[in-house]
């Protein structure tokens, strides 16, 4: 029963760590049928099928090998071209006339450091600076006479600015009778609508089909980890598929057909998305070019052909989302644009039905309390009040259990060599007792989905970066700033990232104390290496929630205690033995008539898949 009770508290606490979703990774269409289904739909359609998906510049065979062009400051490379500029209360940038690409967004309100004079949050980078990120859109053709809009194409443009309510015009002439027109218009918060359309003025018919695409050059250093999804990823006919950079080493392609949904790339906080026609079947690629330093990560999408008669006009329209993922206004988009699970663009996890209800509670009590660091608090003590009675069952297992222990004790001494007669005294002793080895633990199983969306929220959301707590702590989404290594704040050095590991702050510190203490007031393995292994796994705790944001590191300390001064009552109430030391230490930290909710969650939370790279669909 020991080593039962051993393994079902290893178990619980990988799925915790690892989360659900890895443990029950969703299965994929392999590459080669999704292949094999796009080949069978354009050998349908032989006269109005796609010239392919379109390439990003430079690459070009022969492009892999070659070394990368030396990177300029931002405003440099934005210098190099004329541009029209844009600002609303969210974006600040520009669009390229060059190629006609949306290369410069920046977030109005957000810093990339806490200090109000650092730069804003590039979103969207032209060519030529450090981290190149842009949106094109364009039109293909199968007549390669046809003259068409590229990367070196010079656009014209209506205005020198765009603003809501004001949108630009860019327009080429190609010589041969075909007038391109780009039309940009923009919103308050991150959503661009492009209308591309062509003007026929020669005799003959001309068929061509519009595009959109976002580029990344080079795959940047993760934010988060297996807790988010961070790259491609997308809703198609009406599931949500994630991609991982390493899913395209190799040059490899996913390709698909969808009516609906969207494609982007995104980063924990804010993302790029192309959304297409709501009501078109279009054909959608994801996608590597190159290779090392010369990488190149592509979404796109291809509408149907416009057959465009002469003296007729064809059009087509689209979206590209260029900002960060706040939900409101995301959710405000799919409901007034009709975007296909748009919301999704935010990653909720598997529990969304927990997760969603709790972000909208967290929020409101943000705006009670002015606080967020606060409203965590609060938030939890919500949730472990509304799971009091089962944390109640719980606990009063764990408390008769550890009323056994004398007994048990002595059932070792007698038996000790003779296992098999071990676990019969054991099963009687629990019989006559009417004590349930295992009724300390479904009350738990119950309460993971809850506490991992709890978890899910303070990990995920952009609302809790550089929210403030108290004391030190001036961002909650980044890791406590004040570490062993610098002395507490005392040494102000670079900590060499080898170094990392050891460097743990304030807040992971009381956090490894509370799961200590904790520990203490359950009953201890009979196994004496199994009780060293749990001893062992407060310190390991503390190590693996050093790099964590400070607000989750503060979320486990403060629901520890609350769980601490619940087990604490339920456990003098049954008159279980709390033991020496941890008797006294306990005692002394738990207010008088303190009382809390259910048990805190193991550190770690889960994610959404195996190596990033298993396609999930809802």
């Amino acid at each position: 029963m020991d080593q039962k009770n051993f393994i079902v508290a290893i178990v619980l606490s990988v799925l915790i760590i690892l989360g659900w979703q890895y443990a029950f990774p969703a299965k994929h269409t392999p590459p080669q049928q999704q292949q094999q289904q796009q080949t069978t739909t354009q050998s349908s359609q032989p006269a109005t099928s796609s010239p392919g998906s379109p390439s990003a510049p430079g690459t070009k065979p022969g492009s892999a090998t070659t070394a990368p062009e030396p990177f300029v400051p931002r405003e440099q490379a934005l210098a190099r071209s004329p541009r029209v500029t844009f600002s609303t209360p969210e974006l600040i940038g520009s669009i390229n006339l060059k190629g006609g690409r949306v290369d410069d967004v920046q977030l109005a309100k957000q810093r990339e450091t806490l200090d109000p004079g650092s730069p804003p949050v590039p979103v969207l980078s032209p060519v030529g600076s450090e981290h190149p990120y842009y949106a094109e859109f364009g039109w293909s053709a199968s007549d390669s006479s046809i003259k068409l809009p590229g990367p070196d194409t010079l656009w014209t443009a209506d205005k020198s600015k765009l603003e809501p309510g004001q949108p630009v015009r860019l327009t080429w002439d190609n010589g041969q009778n075909l007038t391109f027109v780009l039309a940009f218009s923009i919103d308050d918060h991150f959503l661009f609508s492009v209308k591309q359309s062509v003007e026929n003025k020669s005799d003959k018919p001309v068929t061509l089909f519009p595009w959109g695409l976002v580029v990344r050059y080079g795959q940047p250093p993760p934010e988060g980890t297996y807790v988010l999804h961070e790259g491609p990823y997308g809703v198609f006919n009406g599931s949500l598929k994630e991609f991982s950079y390493k899913d395209f080493k190799g040059d490899k392609q996913e390709k698909m057909s969808t009516t609906g949904g969207w494609v982007g790339i995104t980063d924990k906080y804010w993302m790029a998305t192309l959304i297409p026609d709501q009501k078109q079947k279009v054909d959608v690629t994801l996608k590597e070019t190159g290779a090392d330093a010369n990488v190149k990560y592509q979404v796109d999408y291809v509408a149907p052909a416009l057959s465009i008669a002469p003296g007729a006009t064809g059009e087509s329209s689209s979206h590209l989302f260029a900002g960060a993922k706040i939900v409101r206004v995301v959710d405000a988009y799919r409901d007034k644009y009709g975007f296909e699970r748009f919301d999704l663009t935010i990653d909720w996890g598997w529990f969304w039905f927990f997760t969603k209800p709790m972000f909208w509670l967290l929020e409101w009590l943000y705006a009670q309390i002015g606080n967020f660091g606060v409203a965590i608090l609060v938030l939890t003590v919500i949730v472990k009040a509304v799971f009091f009675p089962l944390a109640n069952k719980s606990y009063a297992a764990m408390s008769k259990m550890k009323a056994l222990q004398p007994e048990m004790e002595k059932l070792k001494q007698r038996y000790g060599e003779d296992k098999q007669r071990l676990n019969q005294e054991m099963m009687q002793l629990y019989r006559r007792e009417k004590v349930n080895p295992a009724a300390g633990c479904l009350p738990i199983v119950v309460q993971i989905p809850v506490f991992f969306a709890l978890y899910k929220v303070l990990y995920t959301t952009i609302e809790m970066r550089h929210q403030p707590f108290f004391g030190w702590i001036k961002d909650l989404a980044a890791p406590d700033p004040l570490t062993i290594l610098t002395g507490f704040g005392l040494f102000h050095w670079h900590v060499p990232e080898f170094l990392h590991f050891f460097n743990i702050g304030i807040w992971p510190l009381i956090m490894g104390v509370t799961m200590f203490l904790q520990q203490k007031l359950n009953p201890a393995p009979a196994d004496p290496v199994q009780a060293r292994v749990f001893q062992f796994l407060p310190i390991l705790f503390t190590f693996m929630l050093a790099p964590f944001a400070a607000g989750l590191v503060i979320y486990w300390a403060w629901s520890n205690t609350l769980s601490i001064a619940q087990q604490y009552t339920i456990m003098r109430r049954h008159g279980a033995p709390i033991g020496g030391k941890a008797k006294s230490v306990v005692a002394a930290a738990v207010p008088a008539g303190a009382d809390g909710g259910g048990p805190a969650p193991v550190a770690g939370g889960g994610g959404k898949k195996a190596g990033k790279g298993a396609n999930k669909k809802r």
